[in-house]
């Protein structure tokens, strides 16, 4: 098997960086959470590929190859493997939302920024009950697909959860539009900035109410504000985004204007790639061991809720190992002979 390797070298080991082979594996093999996955993963994989085009998605037969490889319903049923058949193919559909306006927003020949800022408003108005009449900047085949996914959380899930679950795409598609920004005007963000941006544009914040749909138990505000939470969230927010910028590297280097961890890593301390590789590394392995010990700090909130904290922590740690497994199995980034690709040159959502 073929794997992708960087033009440069360790500087204390004289041998190519090998991504695929060395790094992401490693890091696979420390994450101290459960591998998981639905049973009804393939099943809503199928329904999914025969579904789409009924939103009038225009999807030529590279349109579907690039779909059936990326396994949208695959990533769905890793980060919630106890959801319902039903309740599966609703995330999948969300999913692949969110990627499909990923590569509308990051992608070849990507949306200009007030198209973006449209799509935001118009998505956000739609999910908080507010879409009539409709807004110009959500129409068509994403606005059908939003629609019919948004449908049954809609339905099910109380007002508290629904405008918490807008705010997190607001947030998301704020991301976007910033990232759009500073590649239109040339600025390359430093770590700092670049880590908070990312948290926005990854969409993990929107994976995570997501667990209660499947449950059915949403936190009350105050608790899913409280601040240990809160920093879990972004721990693990981090630690799923930092995996997919190394796995995203090879394309964010001629495509994301720096907008990726190690690069950012590489220009602010003027190092070489192979030694930003390093050192991202080295962080991403401090966070898990800091996601670990706050989790195990996390304090009783009472019997009425504690179940429901544990769902919810459980959704976070989930989308970190979903991701990697994810990642690892998904030709949106791994091809069929390993090397790291990303079928629309942008880093993807992970949401």
């Amino acid at each position: 098997m073929a794997d992708h390797t960087l033009p440069t070298r360790h500087a204390d080991e004289n041998r190519p960086v090998r991504i695929v082979t060395d790094i992401l594996p490693a890091l696979r093999d420390a994450c101290p959470v459960p591998s998981r996955q639905s049973p009804y993963a393939d099943e809503v994989q199928r329904w999914l590929m025969g579904w789409l085009p009924q939103t009038g998605l225009p999807l030529d037969e590279p349109a579907r190859q690039r779909l059936a490889g990326a396994r949208f319903a695959h990533y769905a049923g890793r980060l919630y493997p106890d959801a319902t058949e039903a309740d599966l193919r609703v995330l999948s559909a969300l999913f692949t939302w969110f990627f499909l306006v990923d590569d509308a927003c990051d992608g070849p020949g990507r949306l200009e920024l007030a198209e973006i800022r449209g799509l935001r408003d118009g998505a956000v108005l739609l999910l908080q009950g507010r879409s009539r009449p409709r807004h110009p900047g959500l129409r068509g085949p994403l606005r059908r697909l939003l629609v019919n996914a948004w449908r049954e959380p809609h339905r099910r899930m109380p007002t508290r959860w629904r405008l918490r679950f807008a705010d997190a795409v607001a947030r998301h598609l704020d991301g976007a539009w910033q990232e759009a920004t500073n590649k239109s005007r040339g600025h390359a963000p430093g770590v700092t900035e670049y880590v908070a941006l990312r948290r926005a544009t990854s969409a993990a914040d929107v994976s995570y109410p997501l667990a209660e749909f499947v449950t059915g138990r949403p936190l009350p505000d105050a608790v899913y504000h409280h601040p240990l939470l809160r920093e879990l969230r972004d721990l693990g927010n981090d630690l799923l985004s930092w995996y997919n910028d190394l796995a995203s590297l090879a394309s964010d280097a001629a495509t994301s204007g720096g907008h990726n961890l190690v690069l950012a890593t590489a220009t602010e301390r003027q190092v070489r790639v192979d030694d930003a590789v390093e050192v991202v590394t080295r962080r991403w392995h401090e966070s898990m061991r800091r996601f670990v010990d706050r989790r195990a700090a996390v304090p009783s909130f009472g019997p009425a809720l504690d179940a429901a904290v544990t769902t919810h922590l459980d959704g976070v740690s989930r989308a970190v190992r979903g991701t990697i497994d994810w990642t690892l199995e998904s030709t949106r980034y791994v091809g069929k002979e390993g090397h790291l690709i990303n079928a629309s040159g942008s880093k993807g959502a992970p949401s």
